[in-house]
């Protein structure tokens, strides 16, 4: 396996949209979602750049990651990208990307509980948003 410590931002994020994504898709399924159409428009409020930079804002604001985890958030939104931002400022995508190689750091270095705990604080705090 890759060394996670060594990888730049951007491999970390790729790692990091997958899994997130996959906690999101298991929980709509466990919502009793089934419509394709209805799942991906609902996993938008999930996933979205837009939705990932405020759930970091969340995060700093409730000071709820360790420097470590800091340190992969910045590796990732300081990370050089040679896409562009899809409806979203470059800044909202930057920021998306941090939380992505965040995603990317907890799952490659093994920390399952860690991203369990993280991913259900997100979905939780999406779901309150959108109440």
């Amino acid at each position: 396996m890759a060394n996670y410590e060594q990888m730049n931002g951007i491999a970390l994020a790729y790692m990091g949209d997958a899994i997130y994504e996959v906690y999101v898709r298991r929980h709509l399924l466990d919502q009793g979602l089934t419509k394709p159409n209805k799942l991906h428009h609902t996993a938008t409020h999930y996933v979205s750049a837009k939705a990932q930079a405020f759930l970091i804002d969340k995060m700093k604001a409730q000071n709820l990651l360790s420097e470590t985890e800091q340190a992969y958030f910045h590796r990732g939104r300081n990370a050089k990208s040679y896409t562009s931002a899809k409806n979203t400022s470059v800044v909202t995508y930057r920021i998306s990307t941090g939380f992505e190689a965040l995603f990317g750091y907890l799952y490659l270095s093994g920390q399952k509980d860690r991203l369990d705990e993280l991913a259900a604080w997100c979905i939780k705090t999406v779901e309150e948003e959108k109440a």
